[in-house]
């Protein structure tokens, strides 16, 4: 029994050695950047953890909130003024802050699908560690009724028309600087004395 136990143990210690020798190489080789694309056994891993972690209560929830045009509109809104950042109003995740994450942010309108309505319910509501998927819930009745018809939304976005997306662009969230010149040049037009301010960096590049 004792040697059985050593033996036991001796293999974690293994184990354990190889892993931290593993990760000290995986530090060395990446630098922890967050620009390279996740390797194939890195991404899978991470998929197998997430599902891992996702309590099986709530991957087989079932949407909740009736599937209509008022849902999907009000989702719409929803992922315009909070999610478009990242993951584009589109569902790309085309834009500067979703090609800089690690890993880039998915395309929902592929990817995403091949989850459930309770699995894309818990991600938005509880968000996702070691990602730049935040924790969006609010712990009430109304932003989790707030996220189910987000969640309709994104079941949406494969057939999200042109139309759709130019209306979101005018709900997306604009820099202060922006909102600040329109406010500088409306006062500058009534009359009032006023200094514009320099254009802002983002109309030079992007970052």
């Amino acid at each position: 029994m004792a040697r059985t136990v050593k033996t036991v143990a001796l293999t974690l210690a293994v184990l354990a050695f190889l892993g931290a020798v593993a990760g000290v190489g995986y530090l060395k080789v990446t630098g922890l950047s967050a620009r390279p694309t996740p390797g194939v056994l890195e991404a899978r891993a991470a998929r197998a953890t997430r599902s891992l972690a996702t309590p099986r209560a709530v991957r087989n929830m079932v949407n909740p909130m009736a599937l209509n045009a008022d849902a999907i509109a009000e989702g719409r809104a929803h992922f315009a003024d909070h999610c478009a950042t990242c993951h584009a109003n589109d569902g790309s995740g085309d834009t500067g802050m979703g090609r800089g994450l690690f890993p880039k942010a998915p395309d929902m309108r592929t990817v995403s699908q091949d989850l459930t309505d309770g699995e894309l319910f818990y991600f938005i509501e509880a968000g996702i560690r070691f990602t730049g998927m935040p924790a969006w819930g609010t712990g009430t009745q109304a932003g989790e009724d707030a996220t189910w018809r987000l969640v309709h939304f994104i079941r949406h976005l494969p057939q999200i028309t042109a139309e759709e997306v130019e209306e979101m662009e005018s709900m997306n969230p604009r820099p202060p600087a922006e909102i600040r010149q329109e406010i500088e040049a409306e006062e500058f037009l009534s009359g009032a004395d006023v200094e514009p301010s320099a254009p802002t960096p983002s109309a030079a590049h992007e970052h």
